[in-house]
């Protein structure tokens, strides 16, 4: 059994519209909401054996909030520029080039590949992933490269705005 969280980076900043994509920090929202999240998740038990993340600013930092959130060392998170590429293989390619003495992994990425990806292996779709949200799934598999279409059983999904009224 395999249990993956996938979170979108939390809401980032357009304040500086001459700032390359990659480098866009968080903004006001997004630094409430990402500590919000990890609070959540530490109430959950969520304890991953890994953190992945995309190394743009925004998603960096997401990760970086969550993990201290769940005691899990920040020097022990790991970068992908893959998962930068947005695209719902190249996230997959990542997830399936898991260590497999690796049980709970968290990869924080971007829109539309979470999504995608959340859609593709779980058991009924979930919509969209809103920033900051947050996409459990069991994976009843072995290795992580036996993930394939509808394999997992939806734990939770959860975001910020279900818990606003």
């Amino acid at each position: 059994m395999k249990t993956l969280y996938l979170v979108r980076h939390a809401k980032s900043s357009w304040k500086y519209p001459k700032l390359d994509d990659f480098e866009r920090p968080l903004n006001k929202r997004g630094r409430k909401n990402a500590p919000f999240m990890g609070s959540i998740l530490r109430e959950l038990n969520v304890a991953p054996d890994l953190v992945l993340s995309s190394p743009a600013s925004r998603a960096a930092m997401t990760a970086r909030i969550i993990a201290a959130a769940l005691d899990y060392p920040l020097e022990d998170i790991r970068y992908s520029e893959a998962i930068y590429e947005f695209g719902e293989k190249a996230l997959m390619d990542v997830v399936t080039e898991i260590d497999d003495g690796v049980n709970q992994a968290m990869v924080v990425g971007h829109n539309p590949a979470t999504n995608g990806l959340a859609n593709y292996i779980g058991d009924r779709p979930i919509g969209n992933i809103p920033t900051c949200g947050v996409f459990c799934v069991d994976l009843d598999i072995a290795s992580w490269a036996n993930i394939k279409a509808h394999c997992g059983k939806v734990k939770f999904f959860d975001y910020p705005k279900k818990h606003r009224s």
